[in-house]
């Protein structure tokens, strides 16, 4: 029988008991239940994400995961001799305790669950030591893929990916004869138009799709540029599968129009085009191999044994009971009695006065009535309150103000201009980000993102920033980097979105417009704080 790895081996049988000793087995179960009490919002995290389309897939990571485990097990060669050394992943697990420490504090739950994954690789470490431990990472690594991406990211890549699946497509459907004008994400095909919505972006396959490379490229017996060709080639496979998947849609809306192009053929084009992605990938690998194939002795078989496989993991009950796992035993223990320890407010405390008492005046600047948004677009925005009013001044062009608050950012929050304005069909000439605090008599730093954008002729100046408790930052990543600070430090997390933007005219300059923002910007920012609440 193939044993465990020597670092991972038992303890042998003791004769004088008749017995294997259990207790390193019993502290690994307590180690799993304090940690796992600790890490609880990372795993609620996971199963909420995984109810979703695009991470659909996460379920199943686990088990491939499994899979590559017993693999790393069969193919270690049995040895002898004490674990390696623990302390190496003690301070990954400790490291874990602390990002799931900051992630509870900010309430961030994705933060949590990466913080399990990194639990999890530093427990291994700890039982088989660092040199025969890390063996076994790459069937960790693979948990990644089940991982929800951070809200800014998701929303940043889909945005990317949308407008570049669009661009292909439209290109396929002109290749086949097709008039089509590409409108942001809107295909124009002259009778109807085609919206390519941000569920066609292509990462419901993408995620699933580098989960199987990933397998392939630690299945492939090939040299390391082929795994690394074989890791690479799932995003273009996706993303040119997908844009072949929206110009055959339009061909069929042209042809037969949009009903029936919805329901069961919108749910069949996305399986065939995973299955083809996945069979894409198996061809590559096979082609690989007969490229290049692997020198040297042929590999064991990669699959695992069923029978060794399940006998080895029942031996995991009479692990020994190393001091490094007694700690891993308590140090989630710690975790959670810190947690309760630290006081902090949360956003459920802020008080504020809701934007359906915003003036109706802003010096000289006349508000007109509130406009509401569409069901469809407030369930994208996804904001607590929100204000949107276009200003007047006598001869002057109008500025139309958006503000939107959110009473917590942890689970998505703020939607930047860069993102939906492509999305939109606006097109993003100029972008730099300045700082007006002399302009706006603002004691503090006050950096925005002045934008152009276009849109054919029309021509528009947008002023926009992300205002948290009195702050004005102008970079998103930045943004969430300070929602994580106030988060860990006061429990808050909300925040909210303002943008200002007023028409180019013709024969006028960018100056022109740029003072009409920032007369009312001027008038705005002592107003904005009863809105948007500063301080803790």
């Amino acid at each position: 029988m193939i044993s465990l790895d020597a670092q991972c081996r038992p303890p042998r049988y003791d004769a004088a008991t008749g017995r294997n000793l259990p207790l390193g087995a019993g502290l690994l179960l307590l180690a799993l239940f304090s940690a796992g009490w600790f890490l609880l919002p990372g795993l609620q995290a996971l199963f909420h994400a995984w109810k979703t389309p695009e991470y659909s897939h996460g379920p199943l990571i686990p088990i491939l995961s499994l899979v590559l485990f017993l693999r790393h097990i069969k193919l270690s060669p049995a040895g002898s001799g004490a674990p390696g050394l623990a302390w190496p992943g003690l301070a990954i697990t400790l490291l874990a305790l602390l990002l799931g420490l900051v992630g509870r504090l900010a309430r961030i739950d994705e933060i949590v669950a990466y913080a399990l994954i990194l639990w999890i690789g530093g427990t291994l470490l700890v039982i088989c030591g660092w040199q025969r431990g890390r063996q076994f990472w790459p069937s960790i690594l693979h948990l990644v893929f089940m991982l929800p991406l951070p809200g800014l990211f998701y929303y940043k890549l889909s945005a990317a990916l949308q407008l570049i699946s669009s661009e292909l497509g439209v290109a396929m459907l002109r290749l086949g004869g097709i008039s089509v004008f590409l409108d942001g994400n809107i295909i124009d095909l002259g009778s109807l138009q085609l919206h390519v919505a941000e569920a066609c972006s292509g990462l419901r396959y993408l995620f699933p799709i580098l989960s199987f490379s990933y397998v392939f490229t630690i299945l492939h017996n090939g040299p390391v540029w082929q795994r690394v060709l074989l890791l690479m080639a799932a995003a273009p496979i996706t993303i040119v599968l997908n844009a072949l998947r929206i110009a055959a849609a339009g061909a069929f809306v042209q042809m037969r129009g949009v009903v029936p192009a919805e329901g069961f053929l919108h749910f069949f084009e996305g399986w065939v085009i995973f299955l083809a992605s996945v069979m894409l990938l198996m061809l590559l690998a096979g082609l690989l191999s007969r490229i290049q194939p692997a020198s040297g002795e042929p590999s064991p078989p990669s699959g695992p044994d069923g029978r060794n496989s399940v006998a080895q993991l029942a031996r995991l009950r009479s692990l020994p009971a190393r001091p490094a796992l007694v700690l891993a035993v308590f140090l989630p223990l710690i975790a959670t009695g810190l947690l309760s320890a630290l006081p902090h407010s949360g956003a459920g405390n802020v008080e504020r006065s809701p934007f359906a008492l915003f003036p109706d005046r802003l010096g000289s600047w006349q508000a007109g009535p509130p406009e509401r948004l569409p069901a469809e677009i407030q369930g994208t925005l996804g904001a607590d309150d929100y204000h949107k009013v276009v200003l007047t001044q006598a001869e002057a062009a109008p500025v139309r103000l958006f503000t939107a608050w959110y009473a917590d950012q942890s689970a998505g929050g703020v939607h930047s201009p860069e993102i939906c304005l492509p999305g939109a069909g606006w097109e993003i000439a100029a972008l730099k980000r300045i700082d007006i605090s002399e302009r706006t008599g603002s004691p503090d730093a006050f950096r925005i993102n002045r934008a152009v954008i276009q849109k054919g002729n029309v021509r528009q100046m947008v002023f926009y920033w992300f205002d948290q408790r009195g702050r004005k930052v102008a970079w998103d990543f930045v943004a969430k980097a300070w929602l994580l600070v106030d988060g860990v430090r006061s429990g808050r997390t909300d925040g909210a979105l303002v943008e200002l933007t007023t028409p180019i005219l013709p024969g006028e300059g960018e100056a022109a417009a740029e003072a009409r923002l920032l007369s009312v910007v001027s008038r705005l920012v002592p107003v904005l704080p009863r809105f948007v609440p500063i301080g803790d």
